[in-house]
């Protein structure tokens, strides 16, 4: 296992939600091991965004949606993810914005040493902006949590 792949276990989870699984194992195989799931999400309502992205990682059994611990750090990365994607404000129809993003949930173990347990990531890829064709701009958030 790569020593610094600790750090690079956000950088592989933005990679999926940039440039899709396939192309983010070729880049880092080290990961293959890893569970992955992506989707997209567009809405004005921050809620929609947390449920597709919870909807994703249970369907495809990134997380056991019966234990607790499991989706309490998958909503800690959301939100994290969510905070980086809307500039630290948590609100987008409210304020007359709306998103359309790509998503990555990420699992796995990223630190060498197995007494560190698993990890999960989400990370965030598309565009917020005014609820208007044409008047929105890229944007990009990440979370990581411990499970």
């Amino acid at each position: 296992m790569n020593p610094n792949q600790q750090r690079e276990f956000g950088k592989y989870a933005t990679l999926v939600a940039l440039l899709g699984a396939g192309t983010a194992g070729e880049l880092m195989p080290e990961y293959a091991s890893f569970k992955v799931t992506t989707g997209k999400v567009g809405s004005m309502d921050l809620k929609k965004v947390i449920s597709s992205v919870e909807t994703a990682a249970k369907r495809n059994q990134l997380i056991d949606g019966e234990m607790y611990r499991e989706t309490h750090a998958l909503y800690h990365a959301i939100i994290e993810a969510a905070e980086g994607v809307t500039r630290g404000k948590l609100s987008v129809g409210e304020v007359m914005r709306t998103v359309g993003l790509s998503f990555s949930v990420v699992r796995g173990r990223p630190y060498p040493e197995h007494e560190e347990g698993e990890w999960i990531a989400v990370c965030f890829y598309g565009t917020i902006g005014a609820p208007i064709k044409g008047k929105e701009h890229e944007t990009l958030g990440l979370g990581i949590n411990h499970i």
